[in-house]
């Protein structure tokens, strides 16, 4: 279960304006419940930030699975990321996997993205993207940053069709999305241009589900 939920939880990271949320005209914050085949485990918060082209994210996870008193898997991840337009200009994340920790630092030099993290190092051109569930413009496919381990990933992206599903406690018409790629298979929910929920599965077969609070 851990390796599993470590894999999924390292890809959930990551509004645009007119989100459906508690928002001002400069700063917007989401709230997902996460769910553990349909048992509470925590909660993801997202606050951006934005300032004409310039938009700042702070992305906040915390996971607790436990059996009575004892937690069996605990998972933390802090990151800030700064974007131009839908370009990433730059990523600071931190996680603690149970105990084990992992670092991202990216930054814009030039005509690339410069990553330094635990597991690899890297120089990435053009516009780079996180997987930024927040912004629709990642269902465009390509490559996607991982915020947990600093890999850059190759991502199709398979439409799924129209669903209606329960936001906030209402039916909502949405469009659903798949990204896959290796060792990733999301599942993608959106209100028109809102991100409103998320499914995979942990690599024991366990659901893993994002809705919003």
């Amino acid at each position: 279960m851990r390796r599993g939920l470590r894999l999924l939880a390292g890809l959930v990271l990551g509004t645009v304006a007119g989100i459906a949320a508690a928002s001002t005209a400069a700063q917007t914050t989401l709230r997902f419940n996460v769910l553990l085949d349909g048992d509470p485990i925590g909660q993801h918060r997202f606050e951006l930030r934005e300032s004409g082209p310039t938009r700042e994210v702070l992305s906040q996870a915390d996971f607790r699975v436990r059996l009575l008193f004892l937690d069996l898997y605990r998972y933390r991840h802090t990151a800030t990321e700064r974007w131009l337009g839908n370009c990433l200009e730059a990523l600071n994340a931190r996680t603690d996997d149970n105990g084990e920790i992992e670092t991202v630092a990216a930054r814009r030099s030039g005509d690339g993205l410069v990553v330094d993290a635990t597991r690899t190092q890297g120089r990435h051109g053009g516009c780079v993207r996180s997987f930024a569930y927040w912004n629709p413009r990642i269902l465009d496919g390509g490559r996607l940053l991982n915020a947990q381990t600093g890999a850059y990933q190759p991502i199709r992206v398979l439409p799924l069709g129209e669903e209606r599903v329960p936001v906030r406690g209402r039916l909502e018409s949405t469009r659903r999305y798949r990204l896959m790629g290796e060792g990733v298979e999301i599942d993608l929910w959106y209100a028109g241009e809102d991100w409103v929920a998320l499914e995979s599965r942990a690599g024991d077969g366990r659901r893993l589900r994002y809705e919003l609070l």
